[in-house]
């Protein structure tokens, strides 16, 4: 059975699909159903980190409920996004990594060349839309709307 990782490891426990969707009823009425096909996209790790949750309790609930609704369950939830609280993991070409400090320059270069995207990027479609149109200015490409 998969589990949550909250801050460690250590403190993983299994997850219940019952208690995701009663955390999630606050804010909208979730399916069982909706919530399956968004958690489909963690079906390939073992374990997940509880941002997973929350990024896709933001899905399920911006789809259901609204923007509004969706702020304030990211609110509520923002501590497992702040600076110190886990280690950042990365997905970068193929490989799962914390820091890129043994990259060499072709693949750091690789690296700041991609568009970021963010969860709070979900929150705010206008600034998100700005700072991709910028970011594809800097580095002198075409980013069309």
């Amino acid at each position: 059975m998969k589990k949550i990782i909250y801050r460690s490891p250590n403190d993983a426990e299994r997850f219940d699909m019952k208690r995701f969707l009663s955390s999630l009823s606050r804010y909208a009425k979730v399916s069982e159903k909706d919530a399956k096909e968004v958690l489909a996209d963690y079906d390939q790790y073992e374990d997940m980190h509880v941002s997973c949750l929350v990024e896709a309790g933001m899905k399920l609930i911006g789809a259901k409920a609204g923007d509004e609704a969706m702020k304030e369950y990211f609110n509520d939830h923002a501590e497992w996004f702040d600076e110190g609280k886990f280690e950042r993991l990365r997905r970068i070409t193929g490989y799962l990594v914390g820091t890129l400090d043994r990259w060499n320059d072709a693949k750091k270069a690789e690296e700041s060349a991609r568009v970021k995207h963010s969860v709070n990027s979900a929150i705010n479609d206008a600034e998100r839309m700005a700072a991709l149109e910028t970011q594809a200015m800097e580095q002198n490409i075409a980013y069309a709307r």
